[in-house]
């Protein structure tokens, strides 16, 4: 695709800007729309003293973007029937204390200690594996599970303990064989395969900058934020989570990811957390992804999951830059430039036979509930909703019952009584009744 002079000269602004104001030595950063990269820029340099230019191949550490894998890998362990996230931590590692469940600690709401017990950034000692599992029982719990979003390092080492314990492998090799060898990203690794960047600290009262150190993580820190990527691989990794992939992760489990579990911003609700997932609002819009940091990288990137429209940003500084604010910008700038044209409707063989006198309008004390069936799904809609309250899949669980596996009433029950000649009478929402002429509760208290 050949963007338009105006959006392509924005975006390269925007980015050249960034490194600009935020002094990053280099600052690379691509745009995903539809599954393809369509725009991609390197500006400055990946290696100061050899003055390298930094290139779109360069490789650049992620920092804690590495969780969005691990969360993958949990997640399709849940989908394979190998844990459930409602279990404690400790039913599948037993060195950590109870209380809180997979799902808390995927969505920083476990409530143990950010980091792993020990001093290990100012040390940069990292701990074994052995270590680290004989640490847990230091490890303090700051808050209650379920109490307040808090991030936690900690918690995703324990998350990729889980991986390698069910998976009977390193974290490595589950990670290439679930994710990284499906998806095609063959750029993304715990060591760079091809050209790499040197991380700086960048003197925030002059112009020199300071490598920073490379560490190696061992087992399962490695799970918290270790990977090294391409603005390429992150563009692939961003589309994925937009649509999933057969074999890989669904839509579906995809969609619960990407719903919100906590709120990290408590002032504006405009930073959430899904399951792995960071969530930004803009505006009337929710874009998911997640930053990075590591000694001497920043990173980020996000995707507009409804409009398939995402970028990443990588930066070999660890201070001062904000590739968050910038992806979400290169988006936003796309995003209203490139408006995306509306699918075009087809006709199809329309809804299944028993479902025909199903659909239509229905009443729930005045209120209008409409049954429709698109793309091969049942949908609801209620038209005078309140926002974000107006529109429902729904998917079969037995004959005349049907459970809402997306949007309002989330996990609630469609029931369907008809008369002796299959006609419907009346449906029960949530238990609450629907009939096909409005009425009062009082009339359906007299019957």
């Amino acid at each position: 695709m050949q963007l338009p002079d105006p959006l392509a000269g924005r975006l390269e602004r925007l980015v050249a800007t960034a490194q600009a104001e935020e002094r990053s030595p280099s600052v690379v950063a691509a745009v995903v729309h539809d599954g393809r990269t369509i725009w991609q820029t390197a500006l400055g340099v990946a290696d100061v003293a050899s003055g390298e230019p930094a290139s779109v191949e360069h490789a650049y550490r992620i920092g804690s973007i590495t969780k969005t894998f691990t969360a993958a890998c949990v997640l399709q362990l849940r989908d394979g029937g190998l844990l459930d996230l409602r279990e404690p931590l400790s039913a599948h590692v037993a060195e950590a204390a109870p209380g809180p469940t997979v799902a808390d600690a995927l969505a920083h709401l476990a409530g143990v200690q950010r980091e792993p017990p020990g001093e290990i950034w100012e040390t940069l000692q990292l701990p074994t594996r052995g270590e680290f599992l004989a640490g847990l029982a230091e490890a303090e719990h700051v808050l209650a599970p379920g109490e307040s979003w808090h991030y936690s390092n900690l918690a995703y080492g324990l998350l990729g303990e889980i991986v390698v314990r069910l998976g009977g492998t390193t974290y490595e090799e589950a990670l290439r064989a679930r994710l990284l060898e499906p998806l095609g990203l063959e750029q993304t690794g715990f060591e760079p395969l091809g050209p790499r960047a040197t991380g700086y600290y960048v003197d925030p009262y002059s112009d020199a900058v300071t490598a920073e150190p490379s560490l190696v993580a061992p087992e399962p820190l490695a799970a918290m934020g270790w990977l090294w990527s391409t603005v390429g691989d992150l563009c692939r990794w961003a589309d994925f989570l937009a649509t999933g992939k057969q074999g890989v992760l669904r839509r579906e489990t995809l969609d619960e990811m990407a719903r919100v579990r906590a709120i990290a911003d408590h002032a504006t609700w405009s930073v959430g957390w899904g399951l792995g997932l960071e969530l930004w609002r803009r505006g009337d819009r929710i874009l998911v992804g997640h930053e990075g940091a590591m000694p001497g990288f920043l990173s980020a990137f996000c995707v507009d999951r409804s409009e398939r429209t995402g970028a990443a940003v990588l930066c070999n500084t660890g201070t001062g830059a904000h590739p968050e604010a910038l992806a979400l910008d290169l988006v936003e700038a796309v995003r209203s430039e490139l408006p995306r044209d509306p699918d075009l409707w087809r006709p199809d063989d329309g809804a299944p036979e028993h479902l025909v006198a199903m659909l239509g309008r229905w009443w729930s004390e005045g209120s209008e509930v409409v049954l429709s069936w698109k793309q091969g799904r049942l949908h609801l809609a209620v038209p005078q909703g309140p926002p974000g309250r107006t529109t429902a899949w729904l998917a079969p669980e037995a004959d005349d019952r049907w459970r809402i596996v997306e949007g309002y009433e989330l996990g609630e029950v469609l029931r369907v009584v008809r008369d002796d000649e299959g006609t419907p009478l009346r449906l029960y929402l949530a238990t609450y009744p629907l009939t096909r002429a409005p009425a009062a509760f009082a009339d359906g208290a007299s019957e």
